[in-house]
Formats: structure tokens, C-alpha cells, sequence
């Protein structure tokens, strides 16, 4: 196997790991979202708190395990704006302003618009991308659904947790595209040839 055909082999295989991981993690959020956070206002800070710092830790993680950060702007400035938001709903909660909607509304927004970049970057060279292209430009349109809904009396975690339902299925059917493609792909090559 060239080094190539390895390094591609090597990102599917983290993409698909990555994939997985962020669809538990949201699928994690979301349960805890509509179970323990609704009687506990701690808890439902701190997933407000926690979910965009996952965000910016794998969109690093990303960024490092395919190519670097000169090879990934997109994802990178999307780690940064996600960091960014952690510290926005930190300070919105400890200063009770009521403003997380749209500061979630606007990260939504900027956060699929990178997505979709880099998934369009992303398409040629690694599969699954198209789900995650709907998945950016989905996030686009949720945020102006957030921005829109702030300053209405809907929870602010379970209206988000929508959301991030809906992103981890992304998630999850991106993660085995490439899981599926990858199975086939080595039942092709393992396939005995025809006399």
C-alpha cells in the first residue's frame, strides 16, 4: 500500500472515530438535557457551558489529526469562535443576562457556515462529506430559529437540545458512511479476481 493510499486509509479511520465519538457525546447532551437538567438549573448551566467547549476541543482535535492547522483554517477558526462562545455563555450565566439564545443563535449560524466549508473543502478527498455539508448548512438555518426565539419563555437547554439531536445523527450517519465505504472498499480488494 503506498503512503498515500495508507494516509487517506489513516483519516478515514479518524474521521470515523471523530465522527462517533462527537454523535455520542451529543446523543450524551441531549439525554442529560432532557432528563437531569430540567430540574436543576447547575446542570443545565453547565451543559450550556460544556457543549461549545467540546465543540472548539474537536474541532482542534480535527483540525491536527488531518493535516494541521495550515491545512484546516476553517476548522481552526471554528475552535476559536467556539472557545469564544464557551466564555460568552459563562459570563450571559454569572451576569444573568438573558441572552443565550443568541449568542447560541449566532454561533449556530457562523459554526455550520465553517462546517459546510470545510466539508466542501473536505468532499473529494473524504467520504461522508455530504452529510456533513447538510449538517453546516442546517446549523446555519437553526441559528436564525434561535436568534428569533430569544426572549420567548421556551427552556433554553431543551430548545438547544433539539439541535444538537439533530447533530448527532449528522454526526453518526457521516460515521458510517465511511465505516460502510470502508468495509466495501476492502471487500472489493479482497475479492478474488475473475479469470
Amino acid at each position: 500500500m503506498s503512503n498515500t493510499n495508507q494516509s487517506c486509509l489513516q483519516r478515514a479511520v479518524w474521521l470515523r472515530k471523530l465522527y462517533f465519538i462527537r454523535s455520542a457525546f451529543s446523543f450524551a447532551w441531549v439525554a442529560l438535557a432532557f432528563t437531569v437538567a430540567k430540574g436543576s438549573p447547575v446542570v443545565a448551566s453547565g451543559l450550556l457551558i460544556v457543549y461549545p467547549a467540546w465543540d472548539a476541543l474537536a474541532n482542534l482535535l480535527d483540525a491536527r489529526m488531518t493535516g494541521g492547522a495550515k491545512a484546516n483554517p476553517t476548522q481552526v477558526l471554528n475552535a476559536w469562535i467556539s472557545a469564544l462562545v464557551t466564555v460568552a455563555v459563562a459570563a450571559s450565566l454569572v451576569l444573568k443576562l438573558q441572552i443565550i439564545l443568541v449568542i447560541f443563535g449566532v454561533w449556530a449560524i457562523v459554526a455550520g457556515l465553517l462546517q459546510l466549508a470545510t466539508a466542501v473543502r473536505r468532499r473529494k478527498g473524504d467520504r461522508g462529506q455530504w452529510v456533513m455539508m447538510l449538517s453546516g448548512a442546517q446549523s446555519a438555518l437553526a441559528g436564525g430559529f434561535f436568534v428569533a426565539q430569544q426572549g420567548s419563555a421556551a427552556p433554553v437547554v431543551q430548545t438547544f437540545g433539539g439541535y444538537a439531536a439533530v447533530g448527532a445523527m449528522y454526526f453518526l450517519i457521516s460515521g458510517l458512511v465511511i465505516l460502510f465505504r470502508q468495509s466495501s472498499a476492502k471487500a472489493g480488494r479482497l475479492a478474488p479476481e475473475k479469470v
